[in-house]
């Protein structure tokens, strides 16, 4: 009989949406005191920083133009739950799209002055349950939101990459990508022979075999968030973090190779 999966976490929907807000203008603060110099640098995935910093804004943008639109008939289709999210085959998790706004084209404050009032506006914090219709399908908003805080943190992160200006995660944010993402694991391979340790965030138990109830578990990956979201996302390889020692493994059932990156 194959481990049974666990049920869903649950998020607080003004919290996640606070976050949202929250690492929404991190970001803002931090391209509003960018040089020219500093928008046309390289960036992950061949982009520039402008190009980022636009698509931060369409981050935000897809919730507000999805809440402008009638609830779809029924409940969410099967494959768009919150779990399946990062596995959904027609998106690339912090890539680029035909949707994004020309990075060459707006004023990025008054991009960010729009789409913040918009989303501020037309997504509201007690609507958790409203049912919407997005590239990967039908969700609940407040899933959807946890989605919006990946993709945040993600951009956030190229952005400090491309950079070095520190720009701030808020902590809220950081903490429901990182669980999405460890849950998002553990629900790819349900089990209990391995824990998988993103302190102070997630502790997840995945990888069929013998399961671990009492003492020190014989099979443990631990690492920070960053290195984990990197690692779901494919930004970082299993191997490069392993011998950089930005991510522990110990047992020999603790190999998360042939599981990462969760986007594929």
């Amino acid at each position: 009989m194959p481990p049974a999966k666990k049920r869903p976490r649950a998020y607080d929907m003004s919290r996640t949406r606070s976050a949202v807000l929250a690492q929404f203008a991190h970001v803002r603060d931090a391209v509003r005191a960018m040089t020219p110099e500093q928008l046309a640098l390289p960036a992950p995935g061949g982009r520039t920083v402008r190009d980022v910093a636009a698509r931060v804004a369409t981050v935000l943008d897809r919730a507000s133009r999805a809440m402008e639109l009638p609830p779809p008939a029924g409940g969410p289709r099967p494959g768009t739950a919150l779990l399946e999210w990062p596995f959904s085959a027609d998106r690339d998790i912090g890539g680029t799209d035909e949707e994004d706004p020309a990075a060459d084209g707006p004023d990025l404050d008054a991009l960010y002055e729009e789409t913040a009032a918009r989303f501020t506006e037309l997504v509201p914090a007690g609507a958790q349950d409203r049912l919407l219709t997005t590239r990967a399908g039908t969700m609940r908003l407040g899933d959807f939101l946890v989605t919006r805080t990946v993709e945040l943190v993600i951009h956030t992160d190229d952005l400090n990459r491309a950079t070095d200006l520190g720009i701030p995660y808020d902590r809220q944010a950081l903490a429901a990508c990182t669980r999405l993402l460890a849950d998002a694991l553990a629900d790819k391979a349900p089990g209990g022979s391995v824990e998988v340790r993103v302190p102070p965030f997630a502790v997840v138990q995945c990888i069929g075999g013998p399961k671990h109830t009492r003492g020190t578990p014989p099979n443990v990956v631990e690492t920070d968030p960053l290195t984990w979201m990197r690692l779901a996302t494919g930004r970082t390889k299993w191997a490069e973090a392993l011998g950089s020692a930005q991510v522990s493994a110990s047992g020999e059932r603790a190999d998360l190779a042939s599981l990462l990156p969760l986007t594929v």
